[in-house]
Order: structure tokens, then sequence, then C-alpha cells
């Protein structure tokens, strides 16, 4: 196909919009959606785009670069810190051993030497952060205990990127490998390894405090403009400088985006980038994973499968074992534990950067550094299938055995109010009924969640409330309220379904996070809904009434009409959210009904001089 950019653009997106609709609707994972658009398109399928493979990856570079940005931009040190444990025990632990278990596969059974034996294993020992991150995100499981640890062990990987790209090039002295003159040089490439290295130490170094020292206070500067595209243009200026910096002296653009990131995440700037930037990342992300599907050299593949699979097979045991002992080691639960070795068990993106990063110093033979490219990419789509395959098979079973075999997961109680969810939104539910000693039994699904509370005096069941049996067991046949306080909100909405459905003389107080969930709900039929975000923010707004001059019987009063509307207003809006332009009329409706409501309310207050709710007025009263 002619090489032109705006047509190569349309192709991508058209592939993006059939195939990752078609993906979802079967039940699987949007990346696998951009994975198959980008096998599809690519150039050895239908040949839409690309040539031979060599320019695909180009047209997703962008993507990479400002996805490792967004990943720098929130390497948050309070976050690192209190996480340390973590990321510094499991991530290393899982670097060092891969590493090594790799290392003396490949060194024993290919016999190959010791710096191309290294330099594989190094690559490959690295996991997918793209691809773990987005599918915690889709499943709901970022804030649980898998989605903590995976989070831990991705942030040690890729800061561990930076030393791995800088010794390699001290591997060059010792390697055999004849130059190939077709190969792109860097700057420094001819350079001895031991210089090589210290230039790009010296380099990183060098970004970290001219950003710190130069590029903040220059932002400072376009900041005060008030131009909005001015900043975020100034942003993208930084990482474009300090990527192409980066690839001058041999590494990955992709680290020098990382590098930016790293160098914002302290400043005032942070969060305003990331607002910028965010409504971007989604389909930059999406570009990668098609780049990555139309890159795949199923030529390659065809004329040497046995080791191409075989290995992609061998790697990801290899992986899931390693991180199969290590989470054992942090005792976690097993069906939380085999979760997470899965999920980590493929080779990731930052694979491709250190082959094509070693090519250029001719330590690993084109050939080879291809086949093990063949491999990442290979071994990153089989990611959501074999976590398709844990959840419908796997982990049924061993999440029931589990629940089986614990005493402290026999249900032996029977109370009138059943909580399903034990996060900040359940557990402050269930400390305001303790606290007015009405009982209630409570569900949670994070194991490790469940015992940290356990310790901490709390009696809270393992068991997911999707299942019919667990909730039989918890008693809501003879139940009288059922409180659905789930974090992720399509597990809210099944188990709202099989109560409806089994029990419908149960009253349900369900959560949501937003309108959109509460729009969900009210298609459901419940009419007790709770949006999380409604009655903060109206407090909020009433302590702002208060400091501006209103009285707070007033300004309370008001917050209690508005939640009063607002709520009102949901089943109002509920039937019309599918039509967009009658949804935005009867929305601008409620409004202008709700300003002409408080207006009056203002002018009728039946006591209008009433401060019994001001503690100052009645400290005053009491003195006098």
């Amino acid at each position: 196909m002619e090489n032109n950019f705006f047509l190569q653009a349309i192709v991508y997106l058209a592939a993006a919009v059939i195939c990752v609709p078609i993906a979802k609707k079967i039940g699987l994972s949007s990346i696998l959606g951009y994975l198959f658009s980008g096998i599809i398109i690519g150039p050895f399928v239908l040949g839409f785009i690309g040539s031979e493979g060599q320019d695909l990856m180009h047209f997703a570079e962008f993507g990479v670069v400002m996805m490792l940005f967004l990943i720098g931009l929130e390497l948050d040190p309070y976050k690192f810190w209190k996480m340390r444990r973590f990321i510094l025990g499991m991530g290393s632990l899982q670097v060092v051993i891969t590493s090594l278990v790799i290392f003396i596969c490949c060194s024993i059974i290919f016999d190959w030497n010791w710096q191309t034996a290294l330099t594989i294993s190094l690559a490959l020992a690295l996991s997918s952060t793209a691809i773990v991150l987005q599918t915690l995100k889709e499943k709901g499981l970022s804030q649980t205990s898998v989605g903590r640890s995976s989070f831990a062990v991705l942030l040690f990987q890729d800061i561990a990127v930076i030393p791995i790209l800088a010794i390699i090039p001290l591997l060059v002295s010792g390697s055999n490998v004849i130059p190939d003159d077709d190969i792109h040089h860097s700057l420094i490439s001819n350079l001895d390894g031991w210089l090589q290295t210290l230039i790009v130490i010296g380099t990183i170094v060098s970004i970290y405090f001219l950003g710190k020292y130069m590029i903040v206070p220059l932002l400072h500067i376009v900041a005060k403009t008030r131009l909005q595209e001015l900043f975020t243009a100034s942003a993208l200026l930084l990482v474009l400088s300090v990527s192409y910096l980066i690839q001058l002296v041999g590494l990955s653009p992709a680290l020098g985006a990382f590098m930016a990131g790293v160098v914002l995440a302290n400043s005032e700037f942070r969060h305003e980038l990331e607002g910028d930037i965010a409504p971007f990342k989604g389909l930059l992300l999406g570009l990668f994973f098609i780049g990555v599907g139309a890159s795949i050299n199923f030529k390659l593949i065809i004329d040497n499968p046995a080791f191409i699979l075989i290995f992609g097979f061998i790697l990801t045991m290899i992986k899931f074992f390693v991180f199969l002992g290590i989470g054992k080691l942090y005792k976690k639960r097993i069906d939380q534990n085999f979760l997470f070795a899965i999920g980590l068990s493929q080779a990731g993106e930052f694979g491709f950067v250190i082959m094509s990063f070693s090519m250029q110093l001719n330590i690993i033979p084109n050939m080879l550094a291809n086949q093990i490219m063949a491999i990442i990419a290979i071994s990153m789509i089989s990611t959501p299938f074999l976590l398709l395959i844990n959840e419908r098979l796997i982990d049924p079973f061993f999440g029931i055995k589990e629940k089986n075999t614990n005493t402290y997961d026999e249900i032996n109680e029977n109370n009138d109010v059943i909580i399903a969810g034990f996060g900040n939104f359940g557990s402050t539910i269930a400390r305001l009924l303790k606290s007015n000693r009405i009982p209630a039994t409570i569900l949670d699904m994070d194991s490790d969640r469940v015992d940290s509370l356990r310790k901490m005096g709390f009696k809270v069941y393992y068991g997911d409330a999707t299942r019919l049996e667990l909730l039989k067991a918890a008693g809501c046949e003879n139940a009288k309220l059922f409180i659905a306080a789930i974090d992720n909100p399509t597990a809210n909405l099944i188990v709202i379904e099989l109560l409806q459905k089994h029990f419908p003389h149960l009253k349900i107080l369900a959560r949501a996070r937003n309108r959109n969930d509460a729009f969900e709900l009210v298609d459901m039929g419940l009419d007790s809904i709770y949006r999380e975000n409604l009655y903060s923010a109206v407090h909020l707004g009433v302590d702002a009434l208060v400091f501006m001059g209103h009285r707070r019987y007033s300004a309370t009063r008001q917050g209690q009409h508005f939640i009063k509307h607002d709520e009102e207003a949901i089943f109002r809006l509920a039937k019309k959210r599918h039509d967009k332009k009658a949804f935005m009329i009867s929305a601008l409706e409620e409004i202008e009904m709700q300003e002409q409501l408080f207006k009056t309310d203002l002018f009728n207050q039946i006591v209008p001089e009433d401060h019994a709710w001001e503690s100052d007025n009645l400290k005053k009263d009491n003195l006098q």
C-alpha cells in the first residue's frame, strides 16, 4: 500500500474501531482487539500497511514514548517509599531469579556465549507494563492486593531498564559478533564499551539535573502566559528533546520519555500534565498494541515454529513459577497468587528496546534478535488469553477449594444486614452500623484485605458476592437489607441482578460511583442509589457557602434540598439518556428548575433569624 501517513492513520483507526468492539462483545480484553487488528492489517496477513514490518513500529513509536512519559510522571516518591518493601523486595527477586534461570537454560541448552545469553535473559525477565496495567484497570483490580503487587514489580522493572541499558555496552568488548555496517550506529557506538557506559550514565544524570534546575523554572515562565496550548507544547518539547538526546547516545527514545516524566513527577505541574495528556493515553496505547500485532513476523515463525513456540512456552512457564514462588513467599492466597503469576508471565515492550539496542551494538545476531522479538510479541498476545482461562477455568475451582478448607470462611451468623465490599466505602457504612449496635454480615473478595481486617478485629468473610451459593450462605433468604458497596461497578451490577432474581424480598441499597453508574442501577429498577461523589461534594459546597457568609442552617438546608432534587432528577434523566439531544435539553431544564427552587427557598424561610446551628452564636448567648 502507498506509504502515506494519512492513509495509514485511517487504516489503523478503522481497524481499531472494528476489532475492539468485537473483542469486547465476545468478552475479551480491548488489548486483544488492538493486537488482532494489528495482525490483520499488518504486512503478513492483509498487507494494508507496512513493508515487511519495518515501518510499523515507527508509527506507534510516539505512542510508546508518551506512554512511558506518563509512567514516569506517575512515579510519586511518596508512593514509592510507602511500597518500598514490595518494589525492592518482590521486584528485585523477580528480575534476578528470572534472569538467572533463563541465562542458565540458554547457556546449557543452546550453548550461546555468555554475552548473548545474559542480554536475552535480561530482556525476557521484564513484563509488559502496558498490558498488565491496562488489564488490571479493565477488570477493576488496580486497587486490590494483586494490583498493588503487580504495580510494584512493574515499577521496579521500569526503573531496572536504566542500569540494564547502561550495562549492555560493557558486553561489546567480549562479543565475537561480526559487525554489520547496515546497522544504525549512535554517536558513541565507535567508542570503547566502558566509555560508552560512562557517557550513558552521565547523560541520564545530566537530564535529571537539567530538568530540575532549568526545565521546571522554564515551565513556570510558560505557565504565567496562561496559554494552555503553549504549556502543553512546552511539555511535549521537553519529552521529544530528552527522547532525541537519549537516542543520540544509543538508547531508546522511550527511555528518554520515562526520564522526562520522572523529572516532572515532583513538580507542581504533574497533575496538569496528566490532565492534558490523559485523554490521548488510551488511543496511544491502542496504537502501540496495533504496532506490536502488526510487527509479528509470521514468516519467521513459519520458518522455525518449533524454536519460537517452544521457547515462548518455556519462557511463560519459567516466569509463572518464579512469580508463583514470590507470591507464596509474600503469603498471598492461592487464587490471588495465580492471578498475580499469570498476569506477569509475559515478556514486555522493553524487550523490544533491549533487543534493538543489542543489535546496534552487534551483541546478538540479527536473525536471533528477530526471533526473540517474535517470542516477546507472541507472549504478550497470549497474556489476555491466559487471564481468560484463569478467570473461567482455574480461579473458580481454586477459589472454592480454598474457601471450603478455610474455617474463617464458614459463615456462622444470620444478620438482618449484609454488606458486600469492605473497601473505603463499605467500611464506613459498617462502622456506622456497628456504633449503633446493628450487626452486619460483611463479604469481600480481596483475601489479603480480609486477613488484615480480621487482625484489626473486624469479622469479614472471604468470598465472591457474585456467586449465588455464597449469597445463600450469607443468609440472604432471611436478611432484610443488602448493601452493595463493591468497588467494581460491573461486579455490583451482577450482584444486584442475582439478588433481584433469587431474593426479591430483600431491600437493596446500592453504591454508584457517578451518574452513569446510577443510570445503570435505575434501569435495573433500583430506587435507593447512593453516588459516592455527590454527598462529599455537597458537604464541601455547604462549607463553602458558610465561609462566604451564609448561615450554617441556611447552607445545610440548601445542601439537603440540592441532594433531594438531584436524586429525583436522576430518575427523570435516566429515561432520556440514550437520546443525546433530549438528554441535554432535559439536563438544562433540571438545572434551571433547581436554581428557581433555591431562589424561592431563600425568600421563604420560616425562621429567617434562626441561628440554632451556629455554634459561635450559641457561645455568645451563653456568655451573655
